[in-house]
């Protein structure tokens, strides 16, 4: 026993003195009640990845950050340890009124990351907050709690972003959206992408051109895969600010795990067993890398992302996941076909839980708008230019029956004055949603507005030409633009207003952005969409 108890200890001096230095073997003594290691010395600076908050409440939000003073070497220079954190919340940028202050632990079971569940907070005010490990300590950060339940409130300004391959561009949008002091941030997924590392790509109409900055590594599938490429896209210090500027909700697509997944199917044919256990990995690192409750954290190769908050009694935020429960995309996903499996009726793009969830908060809810964030485009756009009809099969446009079904129920519940928020296209557009799209009715049943990306894409331009043709062929869609940046939602009670925010490029450094356009909707009318 005592020989094995000696080489326990020599081997945790090593681990010290790997991850930490020779000036850490004290602070080894330094151990909490816990097990965690109080006084790290670190070798490099521990928040590379930054801080942030995220899912805030009306007494509280997440407030996240995880240690990784090497982030892309094994064990990213940490001990394979507990380590405790300090945190703090204050009133006031200079952290000098505190109101909250603790203790969290950073486990390696977790990439040590901590996520710390701040409560008993005022409701609707800016607070701001920081750590500490050792003697190091992490920037600022600032975030708001949510106005108290049925509170009356007369405004809100929110950003809307996602769709950032790091190889494609620069985050300078990131940074626009940091200095918009946002009440919040959607991000509605493809925060990463999975893909290997290339100096050159092919562009979307053919040709290749050279990537602005290589992924690091190959195509991710492990843990340690997922970390690494978190760890690179979270140390863009344009993303950093746009995470400590406001909470974030955040939801994923599909290149969080693997391109255009649903279910438990990729689209390179692995056996689902296999599948699951990458699920499992992304699904972790996903968890470690968000400002997320404890709630969502995932058991196996499952995970809690779908939810709601409200904001007073101005808007509830219904937030969606349009992956996890979906059936496999129709005419083996090719692009701007149409086939008999686009009207089948046991297709799911929900489930039925989440579904009959959203139709029990769609219908109780009190609340001047009600808002479905989410992933993929619900306008069902007639793709095909010419004779023919074709799909975006991995939108809802592929999926008749469960996209009529969601519609339908808005409809016979009276909501009419529900906004659809959507990423994904890599491009913006405005439009109205109809039961058929083809076929119009006489009054729209929602409105939708779709972000365009941060990066993903490349410079992009201001309109492209197949988007135009497709635009004459379906009159539900307004408007549309193909650059790069993000969106501004301002909600009154009376009316909301979509500020498309656009960069002139994004494949160099120093881009400037514009409002290239202003769209807004009238409170109870969703076939007023026009220029504001």
């Amino acid at each position: 026993m005592t020989d094995n108890r000696s080489r326990r200890i020599e081997l945790s001096r090593r681990f010290a003195l790997k991850s930490f230095g020779a000036s850490a073997i004290a602070g080894l003594s330094l151990v909490t009640a816990s097990g965690a290691v109080a006084s790290p010395v670190f070798r490099q600076y521990p928040f590379q990845l930054g801080i942030a908050s995220g899912e805030p409440e009306p007494d509280g939000f997440v407030i996240w950050t995880r240690l990784a003073p090497d982030p892309f070497e094994i064990g990213y220079g940490m001990l394979p340890a507990p380590v405790e954190v300090r945190w703090e919340v204050a009133r006031d940028e200079r952290m000098r009124d505190k109101v909250a202050e603790g203790t969290a632990i950073a486990r390696p079971e977790l990439g040590h990351a901590v996520h710390v569940e701040v409560a008993g907070l005022e409701p609707n005010r800016p607070y701001f907050y920081r750590f500490y490990s050792g003697r190091e300590r992490s920037g600022v950060g600032r975030a708001k709690t949510t106005p108290a339940i049925g509170q009356p409130i007369e405004g809100l300004r929110f950003g809307v972003a996602g769709c950032q391959n790091y190889e494609e561009g620069y985050y300078t949008a990131h940074r626009y959206l940091a200095a918009e002091e946002a009440d919040f941030i959607y991000c509605y997924g493809d925060y990463i992408y999975e893909y290997r590392g290339d100096r050159m790509r092919a562009k979307w109409h053919g040709g290749v051109e050279e990537n602005v900055r290589p992924h690091f590594g190959q195509e991710i599938h492990t843990i340690a895969d997922y970390r690494r490429r978190y760890a690179q896209y979270k140390m863009d210090t344009d993303l950093q600010a746009a995470h400590a500027s406001a909470p974030w909700f955040v939801t994923w697509d599909d290149h969080e795990i693997d391109n255009n997944w649903v279910g438990d199917i990729d689209q390179d044919g692995t056996p689902a067993a296999i599948f699951a256990l990458r699920q499992q990995m992304a699904m972790q690192a996903y968890y470690e890398h968000m400002p997320l409750r404890a709630s969502s954290m995932p058991l196996g190769n499952r995970m809690q992302i779908y939810r709601q908050q409200r904001f007073g009694d101005l808007l509830d935020l219904n937030l969606l996941d349009t992956r996890q429960y979906r059936t496999d995309q129709p005419c083996d996903d090719r692009w701007a076909q149409y086939c008999d499996g686009v009207d089948d009726r046991a297709a799911q793009v929900l489930g039925k839980q989440q579904e009959d969830w959203l139709y029990e908060k769609l219908g109780s809810s009190k609340a001047q708008w009600q808002v479905l964030a989410q992933q993929i485009m619900m306008m069902d756009l007639d793709r095909r230019i010419g004779d023919g009809e074709g799909r975006n099969l991995d939108s809802w446009g592929g999926y008749e029956t469960p996209r009529d079904r969601v519609l339908a129920q808005v409809k016979e519940l009276g909501r009419d004055s529900v906004i659809v928020l959507t990423g994904d296209e890599h491009q913006n557009y405005a439009g109205e949603l109809h039961l058929d799209g083809q076929r119009p009715g006489a009054k729209p049943i929602a409105t939708e507005f779709v972000s365009t990306s941060i990066t993903s894409g490349g410079d992009g331009e201001e309109t492209r030409s197949d988007t135009a043709e497709i635009q004459k062929e379906n009159e539900c869609l307004k408007w549309h633009n193909a650059q790069r940046g993000y969106v501004m939602c301002e909600v009154t009670r009376d009316q909301w207003t979509t500020e498309f925010k656009t960069m002139d490029y994004v494949s160099k450094r120093g881009g400037a952005i514009k409002t290239r356009k202003r769209m807004a909707v009238a409170a109870g009318a969703p076939g007023s969409l026009a220029e504001a």
